[in-house]
């Protein structure tokens, strides 16, 4: 488990092998990129396995989490480097768990 996310609903950004991005939203974050790794996530990554998750924040709600995960999906591919890039910077959990193989995702 992702110390410090798994508990609340959170957006993730994933890089798939192809280098497109995917949004989605999950409850266990370590769980969901686990499924997404064995070609058991989302039919968008079936293909594009190995992914690599490159962002992720925290949503109070499920609501919250669907309704951020339609505003990124929204955004542009450019919008959302940047959005990755800022949060990399500074340190979020995406770039720790990317940096820190101790830390299971």
């Amino acid at each position: 488990m992702i110390s410090g996310i798994d508990h609340n609903w959170c957006v993730y950004i994933l890089r798939c092998a192809d280098r497109t991005l995917y949004t989605g939203i999950a409850k266990d974050l370590s769980k969901r990129l686990a499924q997404h790794n064995k070609g058991a996530g989302a039919k968008y990554t079936r293909g594009r396995i190995p992914v690599e998750l490159v962002f992720a924040e925290t949503a109070q709600s499920h609501g919250d989490a669907l309704r951020r995960e339609y505003a990124i999906k929204r955004m542009s591919a450019t919008a959302k480097q940047k959005m990755i890039d800022r949060s990399r910077r500074s340190g979020d959990i995406a770039s720790r768990v990317a940096l820190n193989p101790a830390i299971s995702p």
